[in-house]
């Protein structure tokens, strides 16, 4: 290791000793709204967002979820990632999947409107960029899909703060606004992908844990090109895929208060043992089974709230038949 490469890592650390001392910003601080997508936007993004908090200081979570795009309209912020690395947020930002749960850190007040991206949206997008070698990062979005993001992004954010305080635009308005203006930037994935996208949802969607063996049955390609097509939409290898999103409904359905007894221990069958479930609910999820549903951690809950498995349409890891109902 040389010496800049030495003192990157000790200053990771040491920002990562102040995160992981301060506390979490607290839920009732924070509001979040989901705005529909238009039908023909559906494929590509699961939902809009907005996001509201007006502290000066914003410490959370993120899961190990798929891709958003996020303009920022107030604030400023930092995604700490495990391999050192720590990014700073762009007017507009483009997440890329995560393979493990990652601190956020802003300097707010922190406006954002944003859009929950699908492996098709992640493909047509960057024009077939490979998630994977593209994981655990926050981009300028600008840069890596179209640069009529970051005009748009600026001019988002004076409509926005032009009367001061009060927001001067709903979240409806910039569902309508973003809608005009990321159409246009969608390009083409070759019909056979879109298929393999589809049994690889359908495939998630089968069982709390899904086998590789079943997917493979499935698909048409070898197991080398599954895996890379996986790795190239998903963010992970098939296997990989499959315990992020084990981890991430599982805490989503330990984490909600009317789950039934009979779920729940369906849920902790799909773990070796109580030491194997919180290894991976804190990895994947940011959270051990105890913390799950605390209010100190907003980000992280709303991103892990059932809904996003249940009522996102058309959702890509939706929870099997008879869980979460």
């Amino acid at each position: 290791m040389d010496h800049q490469e030495r003192d990157r890592a000790e200053a990771f650390e040491r920002r990562r000793a102040e995160l992981a001392r301060r506390p979490l910003t607290s839920a009732a601080l924070i509001k979040l709204e989901y705005i529909p997508v238009p039908e023909p936007l559906a494929p590509f993004i699961t939902t809009f967002f907005h996001f509201t908090c007006d502290e000066q200081l914003i410490s959370d979570l993120r899961p190990a979820s798929a891709g958003l795009l996020i303009f920022f309209l107030r604030g400023h912020g930092e995604l700490f990632v495990r391999d050192g690395t720590i990014d700073a947020s762009h007017p507009a930002s483009l997440v890329t999947p995560l393979s493990a749960a990652a601190p956020i850190l802003v300097d707010g007040p922190w406006h954002v409107f944003g859009a929950a991206i699908s492996p098709l949206g992640w493909g047509a997008l960057t024009a077939g960029l490979s998630a994977a070698e593209h994981a655990n990062r926050l981009l300028d979005a600008g840069s890596v899909i179209d640069p009529s993001l970051t005009k748009f992004a600026h001019d988002l954010a004076a409509r926005y703060n032009a009367t001061g305080d009060t927001p001067g635009l709903s979240g409806d308005e910039m569902a309508e606004l973003a809608s005009a203006v990321l159409q246009p930037l969608l390009r083409p994935v070759p019909a056979a992908h879109v298929r393999l996208i589809g049994i690889v949802a359908e495939w998630l969607g089968g069982a709390l844990s899904p086998m590789v063996e079943d997917l493979a049955s499935r698909s048409p390609y070898s197991p080398r090109q599954l895996q890379r097509l996986v790795d190239q939409y998903f963010g992970l290898p098939p296997k990989q895929l499959a315990r992020k999103y084990r981890a991430l409904r599982a805490a989503a359905l330990l984490g909600h208060p009317d789950t039934p007894p009979d779920q729940i221990a369906a849920v902790e069958e799909q773990f070796y043992d109580q030491s194997h479930m919180i290894r991976e609910l804190r990895l994947f999820a940011g959270r051990t089974p105890a913390r799950l549903g605390a209010p100190d951690a907003p980000v992280l809950s709303a991103l892990l709230d059932l809904r996003n498995f249940q009522e996102v349409s058309p959702s890509f890891a939706a929870l099997p038949d008879g869980f979460g109902a």
